[in-house]
């Protein structure tokens, strides 16, 4: 908090709170953290909350993971986490009157622990700085409401509408009446944002049945970029239970339908505020440039844009989800689409990574990437058109295991994370890893169990 006043004030304003939920980001973008009594609030919001620092280090499963360092063997100590500014707000969607707020923890000596996903990001935006640049940044969110009601027969199902269920065979991409089928969800989702102070913006039917997308506004700040897409995430998922539905940001729910990302938009501006992608005629050189460090460094990035077995479903030709590592103007089969629609507004949209991602540790990524193709002067190569991938483009991984060796041994990822944190990711995603290997799927069941 910038003072405890802030928080003072909040909780006059709003006498009816009870409960105070305090939480932070976790490797795999999940919030953990504690209930606090309204009676207690002020004490963790001007003190901080201790918490395990092995909570970031946790697999999917919420399991420890003795292999990331932060438990087995240490004592299991805890680290002290403070509140993130702006980001005590109301929570609208439950039933009884509750606040929240996102923390991050610190080190002993007051810097942000190595272990935050969010203090990752923070020391890429560092390097910005050091030029005199900052990124401005937004999100694109697509997800899949679904049917709450599941069976191991039945695991995902589109919801009812008016209309009644949706047949495989539709899509109804940009369909208003599907936008007011569930204008309740929407309302609820707009309100909590509004009161979240989450610049949320355009709200559309996407691809598959009973998919959407949300944009959020760009912000010269990526911090609070990401702050905005975990915290929406939150917020659709909260609204969908509070109207008996569920929404999932799994990368791929259906097999046979559309997957959904997290496409980020960013530009660079200096000290005066200008964006030093536009060029006199055109993109700039920098821009060319930052284009040129994302597709050098893209493979070695998938296990963040991808991060769990499903995400490589989603990655497929024709499904405006990238396979190599190519670039274009106003292209969506490309990885990374320069826009010049509007030349103040020119920016890059980096199309790779799944909506079941880390925000922070995408940004970090992407970021890092294009500082480093900057520094460099990195040439990006031809634009394709259309589906037209040369032979020259990088195949990006298609596979978990192969993302997660090409990780593991990544200098840029080691640069841009830090070694223990790429060490920690690499040891959270192999704990994954080794679970699906021991589980058999019921299609080798059907496939093999009378056949061979």
């Amino acid at each position: 908090m910038d003072t405890i006043d802030t928080a003072r004030t909040f909780l006059d304003d709003n006498p009816d709170i009870e409960v105070l939920e305090a939480f932070v980001i976790d490797v795999n973008g999940v919030p953990r953290g504690k209930w606090i009594p309204r009676e207690r609030a002020l004490d963790v919001l001007s003190k901080g909350m201790a918490m395990p620092r092995s909570v970031y280090a946790l697999d999917v499963w919420g399991r420890d993971v003795n292999a990331a360092g932060l438990a087995e063997g240490t004592g299991d100590p805890d680290g002290i986490c403070f509140p993130i500014a702006d980001t005590l707000s109301r929570v609208t969607w439950l039933k009884r009157p509750t606040a929240q707020v996102l923390l991050g923890m610190n080190e002993q000596d007051g810097t942000g622990f190595y272990g935050d996903p969010r203090q990752v990001l923070a020391n890429v935006i560092k390097g910005f700085e050091r030029i005199g640049l900052t990124p401005v940044v937004a999100t694109e969110l697509e997800f899949y409401l679904i049917d709450p009601i599941r069976s191991a027969i039945d695991p995902v199902r589109p919801p009812n509408s008016r209309e009644g269920r949706w047949h495989t065979g539709q899509t109804q991409v940009l369909s208003i009446s599907e936008l007011q089928d569930f204008e309740d969800v929407f309302h609820g989702i707009a309100s909590a944002a509004r009161a979240q102070g989450i610049p949320a913006d355009t709200t559309l039917r996407e691809n598959g049945p009973g998919q959407y997308e949300i944009n959020l506004n760009h912000v010269p700040d990526a911090l609070k970029a990401a702050d905005y897409a975990v915290l929406l995430k939150r917020i659709v998922k909260g609204v969908a239970r509070a109207n008996d539905l569920d929404a999932t940001f799994m990368a791929k729910p259906y097999g046979t339908q559309a997957g959904s990302g997290m496409h980020v938009h960013f530009s660079l501006i200096d000290s005066d505020g200008r964006n030093v992608y536009m060029g006199e005629n055109g993109p700039s050189e920098a821009l060319f440039h930052s284009v040129g460090g994302l597709l050098e460094n893209m493979g070695e990035s998938m296990a963040v844009f991808a991060p769990h077995a499903n995400s490589y479903r989603r990655l497929r030709p024709s499904e405006h989800a990238p396979t190599y590592a190519s670039w274009g103007f106003d292209n969506r089969s490309a990885a990374v689409r320069v826009i010049t629609a509007s030349k103040p507004a020119t920016r890059i949209e980096h199309r790779v990574a799944g909506s079941d991602t880390n925000p922070y540790l995408v940004l970090a990524m992407i970021l890092s990437a294009a500082l480093a193709g900057i520094k460099e002067k990195r040439n990006p190569g031809g634009a394709i058109t259309g589906d037209d991938h040369a032979i020259s483009h990088e195949p990006l991984p298609t596979n978990w295991d192969y993302a997660l060796q090409q990780f593991s041994r990544s200098t840029f990822a080691y640069a841009t994370l830090g070694p223990k944190y790429r060490s920690l990711y690499t040891a959270c995603k192999q704990q994954e890893l080794s679970e699906f290997s021991l589980r058999v799927t019921d299609v080798e069941y059907d496939a093999y169990i009378r056949t061979v």
